[in-house]
């Protein structure tokens, strides 16, 4: 059932005229039609001929067009001519065709847009494609097909598209708003962090991260540490950050004093509040998986702790590794893990370093 709604809402796949791009083997075209506009379209075979045929007739009979169920009528029409000449290799002149419908500006010009726009993506168009789905969302009223949304898909396939940020960060948000119980809502939520940090919009970017938060269980298409980020982002921007320094040496400095005083308590203060890790250098599942832990410094220092005098010779421009020994368990080796922060939300942080974390055991090699 094929039916306009004022109002915008969202549609999955209807790409009903065009549904058969499995292109039929055609042979020699075999006949040759034209129809008012001096276009002219081939068919393959004196049956697809006859369907064709009739099928102009009904777009352009001065009788049918008196009909008070012509609009669906010429719908239907248009859609069984999309589908031959779909069929016979002519996709360039189905778009053409179907767009050239939408000038009627009937019930059904969503519908004819939407058709053309679809057939020009699947034949690798997909900057001509945009530019229909977009006319249909800024506009025209949503209609449905089959219960979706002409809207909700156009939407879609143009955050799927190479756009700027600054329209995607437009579509992203009447998503949300208009469809808010759509499966795509979590991810976009991310999505939309991502482009506004590219805008270098950072107050809205931890506001999408904060609410993408409770949607533990989407996954966001290219980004596996999806939730670990937002969560770190989010933590991060709610804290004192009191804990970065500008100078790495300082840092240390602060470390090895409360080492050498075996002070737990001062230790404690120069970790990171914002995701700092604890793990082995084997351990499956990476730093994120072991994240926010409750360290309780007082039951591995019970005896002397030997601190090397320097870094480890991997340190670079953006991390750095001190290896330490002499800590109570199993484990009396510790690297501590020292980075610099990348948080441009916050230019008085950004590039300062922090004390990210702790590995057990020997450094891999």
């Amino acid at each position: 059932m094929i039916h306009a709604q004022r109002r915008r809402s969202p549609i999955p796949l209807i790409f009903i005229t065009c549904a058969a791009l499995a292109l039929s083997g055609c042979e020699s075209d075999l006949f040759t039609l034209f129809w008012p506009g001096t276009r002219q379209f081939s068919v393959a075979n004196s049956a697809q001929e006859k369907y064709l045929r009739d099928a102009l007739y009904v777009l352009h009979s001065p009788r049918l067009k008196k009909s008070p169920d012509y609009i669906v009528q010429r719908m239907l029409a248009a859609r069984r001519v999309s589908t031959i000449l779909i069929e016979n290799n002519q996709q360039a002149e189905a778009a053409r065709f179907l767009s050239s419908l939408a000038d009627a500006h009937d019930t059904y010009e969503a519908w004819y847009l939407f058709a053309a726009g679809a057939i020009y993506e699947s034949t690798g168009s997909a900057p001509i494609a945009s530019l229909y789905f977009e006319r249909i969302i800024n506009t025209l009223p949503d209609m449905t097909i089959d219960g979706q949304s002409i809207h909700k898909i156009c939407l879609i396939k143009l955050l799927a598209s190479d756009s700027q940020s600054i329209k995607k960060t437009g579509w992203y948000r009447e998503f949300i708003q208009r469809f808010p119980n759509a499966d795509e809502v979590g991810s976009f939520h991310f999505l939309l962090a991502k482009e506004y940090e590219k805008l270098g919009l950072w107050p809205q970017a931890i506001d999408e991260y904060r609410q993408f938060l409770p949607f533990f269980n989407v996954n966001v298409p290219g980004y596996s540490d999806a939730h670990d980020y937002a969560r770190k982002m989010v933590e991060f921007n709610d804290s004192p950050k009191d804990w970065t320094y500008p100078n790495l040496n300082d840092l240390v400095s602060g470390i090895r004093k409360a080492i050498a005083a075996r002070s737990p308590q001062a230790l404690r203060k120069f970790m990171s509040k914002a995701g700092f890790f604890a793990m082995s250098w084997y351990k499956e599942g990476g730093e994120d998986s072991n994240s926010n832990v409750l360290f309780n410094f007082s039951n591995f220092m019970t005896r002397p702790i030997y601190v090397a005098p320097s870094f480890d010779p991997s340190r670079n421009d953006s991390e750095a590794f001190l290896r330490t020994s002499g800590w109570t368990g199993y484990i009396p080796v510790w690297y501590l893990c020292f980075r610099k922060v990348n948080f441009p939300a916050d230019p008085s942080v950004h590039g300062n370093w922090e004390w990210a974390g702790i590995y057990f055991g020997e450094k891999m090699q």
